[in-house]
């Protein structure tokens, strides 16, 4: 079970709001300067906000990379992927046990 979360989505959202707001009323200032300067305000360590705000850049199509939902549908084939493995492995090796079993009947 994964570990429970210290921000609130609404937090999340208004740290990522208020980079966005800062990068607009300076056109110049860069993703890291905007959470270095945002982040002890809230209580938030800059890198982790710089990651919060590059995932929702990524989210909302402006930069390129894996979205969050296409993250979950990865990690959910994956889980499905290896428990079909498993499963294929059990299948496998009872077929084998079972064919020897038959093979040792018609022997004796």
């Amino acid at each position: 079970m994964p570990a429970p979360r210290k921000f609130t989505e609404e937090m999340r959202e208004r740290a990522k709001r208020m980079v966005r707001e800062a990068r607009q009323q300076e056109p110049g200032l860069s993703v890291n300067a905007a959470c270095k300067r945002i982040g002890p305000q809230l209580g938030i360590t800059p890198d982790t906000l710089r990651g919060w705000f590059r995932q929702a850049q990524v989210d909302d199509g402006e930069a390129p990379g894996t979205t969050t939902t296409e993250s979950e549908e990865i990690r959910r084939l994956r889980r499905e992927n290896a428990e079909l493995r498993r499963a294929n492995e059990i299948l496998k090796t009872a077929s084998a046990f079972f064919a020897a079993a038959e093979l040792d009947r018609h022997i004796r």
